[in-house]
């Protein structure tokens, strides 16, 4: 057998290899746009496949579909959307996905992955009805077929909606996930007393659980922003077709074809009261997007702050514990670094950086369509992949393990001269600074000091000195 067969497309004939599914202009892009050796995600290729097998479906309710003679045999038009349907759901299974080859960085608008998507479905169509793909005479098209009622222009946009919110809810379990064992060590952590810090300089007390109950309710609260930016993309504008205007669509075709992506889905959409504003702006993409930056900052805020509490352990802070999974440095023996907390901060640096493109892209449309959308989808997909894998690493291999140094925490507190905050109800804040100074520059206790100057009893201090108390709030004294 020859390793390539001839295809065609409106600018001429064209090798392809001979097994491969897809046609003569995904094989252009491939020869086009070898950049970055990138394949899209599947949640891209799940995202086109579920819209082609909904639009063959409700062209095909429709009537839209046509018998076509193939040499002596009639090939019915509902015959033809079923083998559509079926090779949209093969697709939609991942059977196919080493057929989906078009780099990431591709033409504008992502004309080139909608042809691969076409040109997939279609041919494993014309397979199921019994023809050979390199028959030149085969009944189903990948434009006039697959692609009926839609445009690139639509369906791109379409998919990277759909693509998100496939994944929406294993993004927010892996979040939920780091919230809860956040939120255990809060409880387990709740009786350890310890110096509270601002600026990197000693505060007032506070305990290690507090510390881990705000981490737990950060994350709760992204994972709030993450749902609500997730609600705008469920608006969709499949039918606008080239420009919003929903030329070559069935007036009925916009919503049914809403109706059938919920059902077959099993995700709520809604359709889109402004189809060209669908068509033109990138706004629900970029606020999505906007939401996973803003967990991204937040993560790499807490993963600085568990490096920071496990500095040391004998020049550090030395508060917390966290895991040992591998040794630290290739020529300092016994040396342990928290790689986990590294590897969260650079997963999330890379997401930051992914949402800058976003933006980017999210504001080069011009008129009628944003030609940047695949860029925005293969960032969009890897930020949320990113994430995923880095939080539920972080979260299974870090956080669960995490134990506090006790003894550590509470004699730092000893020495910090900020308790004294506690008596500005009592001997005022000028008598206060006069102790912390004193207490700092003798190398003291803040209450040795202030019953040595006169100001309190050692009954009255040791009751306002109580630090555990002092976690609780109001006023001393």
């Amino acid at each position: 057998m020859s390793e390539f067969r001839i295809e065609r497309d409106s600018l001429g004939e064209l090798q392809v290899p001979a097994n491969a599914l897809y046609g003569a202009q995904t094989q252009r892009a491939v020869h086009n746009f070898p950049v970055s050796g990138m394949r899209c995600y599947p949640a891209f290729i799940w995202g086109m496949a579920v819209i082609k097998r909904a639009a063959a479906e409700v062209n095909n309710d429709l009537g839209l579909f046509k018998d076509k003679q193939v040499g002596g045999r009639i090939v019915t038009g509902d015959a033809i959307a079923r083998a559509v349907m079926q090779a949209a759901d093969e697709v939609i299974e991942g059977r196919w996905n080493d057929q989906f080859v078009v780099d990431p960085f591709q033409a504008g608008a992502g004309t080139s992955q909608n042809m691969n998507t076409n040109e997939v479905i279609a041919n494993r169509a014309n397979q199921l009805l019994g023809f050979d793909i390199a028959d030149p005479e085969k009944p189903v098209h990948p434009n006039d077929h697959v692609n009926m009622a839609q445009s690139t222009n639509d369906t791109i946009p379409t998919a990277i909606r759909l693509g998100c919110l496939w994944r929406l809810d294993e993004l927010t379990d892996v979040l939920y996930g780091l919230q809860v064992a956040l939120q255990n060590k809060a409880l387990q952590f709740d009786d350890v007393v310890k110096s509270g810090r601002t600026h990197l300089q000693d505060a007032v007390p506070v305990r290690l659980g507090q510390e881990f109950g705000a981490y737990a309710k950060a994350v709760e609260r992204d994972i709030e922003k993450i749902r609500l930016a997730a609600d705008g993309l469920r608006r969709l504008g499949i039918g606008g077709t080239a420009t919003g205007t929903g030329l070559n669509a069935h007036p009925e075709y916009h919503r049914r074809m809403i109706q059938k992506l919920t059902k077959l889905t099993g995700i709520q959409l809604y359709t889109s009261d402004n189809l060209f504003e669908s068509m033109q702006s990138m706004q629900d993409a970029v606020f999505f997007s906007g939401a996973l930056r803003t967990l991204a900052q937040d993560l790499t805020r807490i993963a600085n702050d568990f490096r920071l509490l496990s500095s040391g352990p004998t020049t550090g802070l030395d508060e917390i514990h966290l895991p040992v999974v591998q040794p630290g440095s290739s020529i300092m023996p016994g040396k342990v670094n928290p790689v986990l907390a590294e590897m969260l901060n650079m997963a999330m640096f890379h997401v930051m950086g992914n949402d800058f493109t976003v933006m980017m892209a999210g504001q080069a449309g011009q008129l009628e369509l944003n030609v940047m959308m695949p860029i925005i989808a293969h960032n969009l997909f890897e930020m949320m992949h990113v994430t995923i894998g880095a939080v539920k690493a972080f979260t299974e291999k870090c956080v669960v393990g995490v134990t506090a140094n006790r003894e550590k925490a509470e004699g730092w507190l000893a020495r910090n001269p900020i308790l004294v905050t506690a008596l500005n109800p009592i001997i005022g804040y000028l008598k206060g600074a006069e102790v912390a100074k004193k207490a700092l520059a003798e190398n003291k206790t803040v209450k040795e000091v202030v019953v040595e100057l006169g100001y309190l009893t050692p009954e009255e201090a040791d009751a306002a000195l109580d630090a555990r108390a002092m976690t609780e709030g109001g006023i001393r004294g």
